[in-house]
């Protein structure tokens, strides 16, 4: 068993706020045993070091304490009659997790010490404890808990730091992606001034393909990139011939590879708009089929984007049932009895349900109206 003098007076120890531990709400300590005159002896000697103590004899009396002002160091003897001081000290832990608690015990007990340490005390003394090694305790102890409290104060900054600035980017990301539609908006609109039959083409798969993606259950994100690629998905058509895109008869094998050629002239035009994401592959993917048939890549079934899958569904729906030089447009249950028969080569069959529910609700809530 380690023993110690037993507690002196300390008129010529250094005094506690040398170290700037006195500042603020360090000033109160709770000194808690249940032997009246060793509450006393540490209370004297803790107040001739300018703290403001407070005493209390049991557990519950020091919860009792702590719950009506907050202490920045608890002094805690070990065995207590009723709650122990290592039962104590979790529960002052819930009441406050920023006090510091140094624990006293009359036993040199290794187990003890090490339950108490591992429970969230800062130190373990044995009694009876000298009043240098209890002054250089104390300071241990509140200079961690300052310390802890710091780090806290610049974690929880941190955090706030992190909410304002990720708040801050999501308001730039979404004023870049506005404007990014603004301008896209410009060139469709000017491209589908070239070809009558083109006008609100590009908005209707747009409305169409987010009814789709909604009725996939797709979360809100990608609901509205979806609904974003399919207002640009057709953007790359302002380089194709006007001649080509007006013509009232069958293209030529040359000027079906030169429409073609849209799908890249799009991505082209949208590539340096990183910020875009999926949005760029889902353009990249509207003209592939699901049996690998497509262009421009010769993507097939899963490999082709589900964005992409969703815009040739609404594309090819919204092409038949529109008007063109050569032909007239199918009424949208003729479209989805045509579009039924591509389901699994031109069209993945999922995407068709959803595109067939999609069409039914309308025409359903057409004739209510």
């Amino acid at each position: 068993m380690i023993t110690t003098p037993p507690l002196t007076p300390a008129v010529d120890l250094p005094a506690a706020d040398a170290h700037g531990v006195l500042e603020g709400d360090t000033r109160r300590v709770l000194v808690v045993d249940d032997e009246e005159s060793i509450r006393v002896a540490l209370s004297r000697f803790l107040r001739s070091r300018g703290y403001d103590v407070a005493a209390a004899s049991t557990g519950d009396e020091a919860l009792a304490a702590i719950g009506e002002e907050r202490c920045a160091l608890v002094l805690c003897d070990v065995r207590m009659p009723g709650m122990s001081g290592v039962d104590l000290l979790p529960a002052l832990l819930a009441r406050d997790p920023e006090v510091a608690i140094v624990m006293l015990s009359a036993v040199n007990d290794a187990h003890t010490a090490a339950e108490a340490i591992s429970r969230g005390a800062a130190d373990y003394l044995v009694k009876p404890v000298e009043l240098g090694d209890l002054q250089a305790a104390v300071d241990r102890a509140l200079r961690r808990r300052s310390l802890l409290r710091e780090r806290r104060r610049v974690e929880r900054f941190v955090r706030e730091e992190v909410v304002i600035r990720t708040a801050e980017l999501e308001r730039e990301k979404s004023a870049l992606r506005e404007l990014t539609v603004a301008i896209a908006e410009t060139l469709i609109n000017a491209m589908e001034v070239k070809e009558v039959f083109l006008r609100g083409h590009s908005q209707r798969v747009a409305a169409l393909a987010a009814s789709i993606a909604s009725e996939l259950v797709l979360d809100v994100d990608a609901v509205e990139s979806v609904r974003l690629a399919g207002r640009l998905h057709d953007i790359g058509k302002i380089g194709i011939r006007e001649e080509v895109l007006n013509k009232p008869g069958p293209l030529t094998d040359e000027e079906t590879a030169h429409v073609r050629d849209h799908v890249r002239i799009g991505v082209e035009i949208l590539s340096p708009l990183t910020h875009l994401g999926a949005v760029i592959e889902y353009v990249h993917d509207h003209h592939e089929r699901f049996d690998g048939s497509g262009y421009p890549r010769g993507r097939r079934g899963e490999a082709i984007t589900l964005g992409g899958r969703i815009l040739a569904a609404a594309d090819a729906f919204d092409a038949i049932t529109s008007p063109r030089a050569w032909r007239a447009p199918l009424s949208p249950g003729e479209a989805i009895q045509l579009l039924e028969s591509a389901a699994g080569s031109h069209l993945d069959p999922q995407v068709f349900g959803a595109l067939r529910n999609c069409v039914l609700r309308r025409r359903s809530l057409t004739f209510i109206e």
